[in-house]
């Protein structure tokens, strides 16, 4: 049972944390809780449809499908994670120094709330089928009351940290909201990076820098209270390859080029009109 609370914890954990920061960081924009609660319904309900056809994705591609699956899902993940960071977080911040900054952005019509919705469906449909699917292979060894519970137990914990990082978040001046929140997604998708590359050397698709570079198991487990929570908001790996870490530090530096980059063309002035 406890091991089983440990990773769907785990697992909850980040799909609760990353809508968290989504809710605190558009918690002025009209209508977003619709979108939010949308998001996380599709993303279940993706889950669960995923994990039923387990079986057959599993055999599709000489049985790498469902790793195929995964790399898929993180991929886009990732790709509407930096449209965020760069994009959606740098015209809020620009458009108003008041409360309402990045709800006007989106009530313009300069970014779309349906973004919200995709974004979290998708985090939700990652972490949802990977519990499933864990929890459905787990209880078909073990005592599936046990099971069950741990399973509960995990949810119900990964759910209350990322209910208590949003009322944190909420308390945080608004000015400053940006800078928090944007950093904190700018790590969540690092983290996303780094589960892209595994997924595709897995699949077989990348078999470069397969190799690992270090072993931190021995002062911070994975599996540990501290591990987990390092995991879900930064990625922490305990034994990285190194394609895992290109990726996390290529997406970094991609995020903080293109924050920079954004913010100069909002600063360059703009010529006399003839």
């Amino acid at each position: 049972m406890l091991g089983v609370a440990i990773i769907v914890f785990r697992e909850t954990l980040e799909a609760a944390l990353f809508v968290g920061i989504i809710a605190a960081a558009t918690r002025r924009l009209h209508g977003r809780s619709a979108w939010l609660g949308a998001g996380v319904v599709l993303g279940a309900a993706g889950a669960l449809i995923l994990a039923a056809a387990a079986g057959h994705i599993s055999a599709w591609a000489d049985g790498v499908g469902q790793d195929l699956v995964n790399a898929a899902i993180l991929g886009v993940a990732l790709v509407m994670l930096i449209w965020h960071c760069v994009w959606v977080s740098n015209q809020g911040a620009q458009a108003a120094a008041d409360a309402r900054a990045l709800g006007s952005a989106f009530g313009r019509g300069r970014r779309k709330p349906w973004a919200l919705l995709v974004v979290v469906a998708l985090s939700v449909l990652r972490e949802g089928a990977e519990t499933v699917l864990f929890v459905a292979g787990y209880a078909s060894g073990s005592d599936q009351g046990s099971t069950l519970a741990g399973a509960l137990v995990g949810v119900a914990g990964g759910t209350a940290v990322g209910l208590l990082l949003y009322a944190g978040l909420a308390r945080v001046p608004v000015r400053q909201m940006f800078a928090v929140t944007n950093g904190l997604v700018q790590l969540f998708a690092a983290s996303i990076a780094s589960q892209l590359a595994r997924a595709l050397a897995q699949a077989g698709l990348f078999n470069a820098w397969g190799q690992t570079l270090w072993d931190s198991s021995g002062w911070l487990r994975m599996d540990s209270p501290v591990g987990t929570l390092a995991h879900a908001l930064a990625g922490y790996e305990a034994q990285p390859t190194g394609l895992q870490l290109a990726f996390y530090a290529l997406t970094l530096l991609l995020l903080l080029g293109g924050t920079r980059w954004v913010k100069a063309q909002q600063r360059a002035p703009v010529g006399p009109v003839s």
